[in-house]
């Protein structure tokens, strides 16, 4: 098939696209520029300077410096802040709630105002509380900023592909200016005022001014960090980064603008399609729930570990079936950087330079072939006698091969942090506003519901 930026092969063979996206990604290091502009020369673009975005040599240095700040050890500095932000939330809606009462609120909506907390305090060093004060401007720039209608991407694609020099020269990127400069000016002014007083505090910006020293990376050498889940990609599948590669303050914003970006909505949506399911299968959120008390119990009232998150091995599954159901980004694209010859017994054609690749992620989790019956939520596909079977070319939550989603350890501990303390103390309620069955919206560019999912909470008695 073909689109306005020419030839594009859809891949529907799990061990094509294995072999295409990991063995042979040295064809394929690249995204297709489909919503920006690779070229940019503006000094005030941000979106071609981010880790998703760039190409070459120029994301292998990025992803190579970037790397250690999102491993195992990294996440656990970082978790007592996701726990902060949980236990705010769950203090909010227990404020609201009667031993009797059962009151309904639409998931997206709470989940967005964590999420935006969560990013504000990981990421950009500050505290928000968008369930006391929801019109902050931290929340109100972030919903401005994944707001992704479709006709509005539409026009704004459509124009950084035709005319690249005078979107350029305007500033027009995917992403309105206003939003781009309001989180440019809290980067800048977070970095300054910390090199200027020694501050020092475990979030993202922390992260990415050590990795610009190059401390990290000096760290990362003297690790072994343990596989807890989808890993980062080890530096060698991906190349060193270059010795004079220098991180500007520019690209600093740019990574801390895509963090957000990526993990606003897409966590957001996560979450409130786990809730979903939990709520319409209440066989399945009891047994959580029994797992999220022998935790509780373990803790004998200390606060929760990052360690037994990462060993509740039923919300692990809970988690990686509604990934597969709902996965949150339904498709990823590569570029063919040079000619590749497929030839693997059946298939002999060329892919040529410049052609894209496209995964359907969505069709693949939903092929009865690797998943059967594949429309029903069960997380039992994911225990420790099945998940081997599963074939990993057709199961990609986030993304395949080194480009896959640097930060899935943080989404996965702030997906699972939240979930168990609101099953802790809250059980999820259908009523009559459900929408079951779920229908997706064909509105957006990202995935999420046709209506507002609607779920009432009520708080858990001692059970």
């Amino acid at each position: 098939m073909s689109d306005f930026q020419g030839r594009v092969f859809m891949l529907l063979d799990p061990e094509l696209i294995k072999m295409i996206a990991i063995k042979n990604f040295d064809h394929f290091t690249d995204r297709r520029p489909t919503f920006w502009n690779s070229n940019a020369k503006n000094p005030k673009t941000i979106l071609n300077r981010t880790l998703f975005t760039l190409s070459g040599n120029n994301w292998r240095n990025m992803r190579a410096t970037l790397s250690p700040a999102f491993t195992g050890s990294k996440m656990r500095l970082m978790f007592e802040l996701v726990l902060e932000c949980c236990e705010n939330m769950v203090r909010h809606y227990r404020k609201q709630l009667t031993d009797s009462s059962s009151v309904e609120y639409d998931m997206k909506d709470i989940f967005s105002r964590f999420t935006n907390d969560v990013i504000a305090t990981c990421a950009f060093g500050i505290r928000v509380d968008s369930l006391k004060n929801p019109n902050n401007d931290f929340f109100i720039n972030g919903k401005k900023t994944t707001r992704f209608q479709m006709l509005s991407v539409f026009w704004r694609v459509f124009a950084i592909n035709l005319f690249p020099r005078i979107t350029d020269a305007l500033g027009i990127e995917l992403i309105a200016r206003e939003q781009l400069e309001y989180f440019s000016e809290l980067i800048l002014k977070a970095m300054e005022t910390r090199n200027s007083k020694n501050i020092v505090r475990p979030d993202m910006i922390h992260l990415l001014m050590e990795a610009r020293k190059g401390v990290l990376k000096h760290q990362h050498q003297r690790e072994n960090e343990q596989n807890d889940g989808f890993a980062t990609v080890r530096e060698s599948e991906i190349g060193q980064a270059q010795t004079n590669f220098k991180m500007m303050d520019v690209d600093m914003v740019a990574q801390c603008s895509i963090f957000f970006t990526a993990g606003f909505d897409t966590v957001s949506s996560c979450l409130m399609f786990l809730v979903y399911e939990l709520t319409i299968n209440p066989d399945v959120q009891q047994r959580l729930y029994a797992e999220v008390l022998q935790t509780a119990k373990e803790h004998e009232g200390l606060p929760l570990s990052y360690e037994s998150l990462q060993n509740m091995k039923y919300m692990d599954m809970c988690v990686s079936e509604s990934l597969r159901l709902w996965p949150p980004i339904p498709l990823v694209d590569r570029l063919c950087v040079s000619d590749y010859r497929v030839d693997d017994g059946r298939l002999h054609f060329t892919i040529e330079k410049g052609a894209g690749i496209s995964i359907p992620i969505h069709g693949l989790h939903r092929d009865s072939r690797y998943f059967p019956d594949p429309e029903r939520f069960d997380p039992e596909r994911f225990n420790d006698r099945n998940k081997v079977c599963i074939n990993m070319g057709a199961y990609l939550p986030f993304g395949v091969g080194p480009r896959n989603c640097i930060g899935s350890r943080f989404a996965l501990m702030e997906v699972k942090a939240i979930v168990y303390h609101m099953s802790m103390n809250f059980r999820f309620v259908r009523t009559e506003n459900t929408p079951v069955p779920m229908k997706l919206t064909n509105r957006s560019a990202s995935m999420g519901s046709d209506r507002d999912v609607i779920v009432a909470l009520q708080l858990r008695k001692n059970e």
